[in-house]
């Protein structure tokens, strides 16, 4: 009979999460090009209980978000981590980090994404960055694609549609493969596949207006995308046997609004498309047969070169990391089909942003997740945005923040506890960044405050908030003591 684990192995990984495209800054630096992280412009009348997708919109309006100079572009600019990345560092080692997941830009090492040659600064950068975290003891864990195409691509190629950006990713991810062998075990190759009806600029590159049928496109840039993911799958085997390559899902996880059966049915047929689809495809190797229906019901004609199912079959990533941050309701009365569309829970607190925290939630997505795959799962996001205070003695109280995390680490524990396999728990962003979401400053998640507003301007000062020293303590006691 097993032995039951009673809580984490002594070489769990607590670390926590960040994006190049939130942090770095330093966008017009050593020949970085822009990216489709650059445009999106901080809109101070933003609602922020609804934003619905996250930047992009027709040809005609990318490009004139590419010549604007009057918009502030908060991504352009992050906490200038490019230029204190040591100093940062520093603190999350002190902090007691053992992994640290970031990502590399696309358009730092192929500005236009195109090119033949990477760029050699870009590269460096990233050369010195890989080897402070692993002097500082951090297990350094790198996402290949983090809503950072090369804007390029998009503009020439029309992103993932076009079959030729597979070729310009794997070139990419072969240079990324080639230069930290030895050095970064765990690849994230692309960010939350599964999120592309609301960031489907940021992480397939298409825009508004490229197709009459933008579902199609939408599906057909998926599959290129899954190729890639496969080929790179491919590349890693020959060239560092060593790596261990995963995919990411951003948890949709719904409950049904009721035990009516229409919800409750309702329920399970969306969460296999705007979640499982994506992983069955990555995990399983196949296209289940459930999303070819749905193809065939929505006339999507799939463009399939000979050979791609048997690479999916042939390279299955090998964990799945997860972001969990909320959870919603499935209603068969008011539901329109849309992906990550749905109710909110009534049953949980509204925050500013509408992400109700709800702790169960994440044992039910994870426990579900390891049900259907039994395979390494990875918490690479969680986390809770809020606006945070300094004191005139410059403390930041954030117990609100010390509340979310540990009653989603005491669910952590129960999946454990159950047989899950948990590789690591990496807190979205462990210093505050600008958001994905919203483009702001003021939506901070961090153990540790940056002075910059949502304009970027401040000292850029660093302050250690109550959190920091909790999670310090979390880390110490290997999640014993909560």
């Amino acid at each position: 009979m097993k032995q039951l684990p009673t809580g984490f192995n002594k070489d769990f990984l607590w670390g926590g999460a960040v994006a190049a495209c939130q942090i770095e800054g330093a966008y017009d630096v050593d020949g970085r090009g822009l990216s489709t992280s650059d445009i999106r412009a901080y809109d101070k009348n933003m609602n922020r209980a609804h934003i619905e997708k996250e930047g992009g919109g027709t040809l005609a309006e990318i490009k004139t978000l590419i010549q604007d100079t009057e918009s502030y572009f908060p991504k352009r600019h992050g906490i200038d981590f490019y230029h204190t990345y040591k100093e940062d560092l520093a603190l999350l080692k002190e902090l007691g980090l053992k992994a640290f997941r970031t990502s590399i830009s696309w358009s730092r090492i192929f500005p236009k994404g195109d090119e033949l040659e990477p760029n050699e600064a870009g590269l460096k950068f990233y050369d010195n960055l890989i080897d402070e975290i692993i002097k500082d003891g951090m297990e350094p864990i790198i996402t290949m694609s983090h809503y950072d195409i090369p804007l390029y691509l998009v503009t020439e190629y029309g992103g993932f549609a076009n079959k030729k950006t597979i070729e310009f990713f794997v070139r990419y991810a072969k240079v990324l493969l080639e230069r930290y062998k030895g050095k970064v075990k765990y690849w994230i190759v692309c960010n939350q596949v599964n999120l592309v009806p609301t960031v489907q600029f940021g992480s397939l590159g298409i825009y508004d207006d490229q197709a009459e049928n933008m579902e199609e496109l939408m599906y057909q840039a998926v599959h290129n995308q899954f190729v890639a993911g496969a080929k790179v799958v491919e590349l890693a085997k020959e060239i560092d046997p060593e790596a261990v390559m995963g995919t990411m899902l951003a948890d949709g996880t719904l409950y049904p609004k009721t035990c009516n059966p229409e919800d409750i049915v309702g329920t399970l047929k969306k969460n296999r498309m705007q979640q499982y689809f994506f992983s069955d495809v990555q995990l399983r190797g196949e296209y289940p047969v459930y999303a070819l229906r749905h193809f065939k019901e929505k006339n999507i004609d799939l463009k399939m070169e000979a050979g791609d199912e048997e690479l999916l079959k042939n390279n299955k990533m090998q964990f799945l990391a997860i972001s969990y941050y909320t959870s919603h309701v499935f209603n068969h009365e008011t539901d329109d089909g849309t992906p990550f569309k749905a109710e909110k829970n009534s049953y949980l607190k509204p925050t500013p942003w509408e992400w109700r925290a709800d702790p169960l939630g994440f044992y039910n997505c994870l426990s579900q997740l390891w049900d259907r795959y039994e395979i390494p799962l990875m918490i690479a996001e969680n986390g809770l945005g809020a606006l945070d205070t300094i004191e005139e003695d410059g403390s930041i109280h954030d117990p609100y923040r010390i509340e979310y995390l540990q009653q989603h680490i005491e669910q952590l524990k129960e999946c454990v506890k159950d047989g899950v396999d948990i590789l690591a728990y990496l807190s979205w962003g462990p210093i505050d960044i600008v958001s994905s979401s919203s483009a702001e400053m003021s939506k901070r998640y961090g153990f540790i405050y940056v002075d910059l507003d949502d304009l970027g301007k401040g000292s850029g000062k660093r302050l250690k908030k109550d959190s920091f020293y909790w999670y310090k303590h979390v880390i110490e006691t290997n999640g014993e003591e909560l």
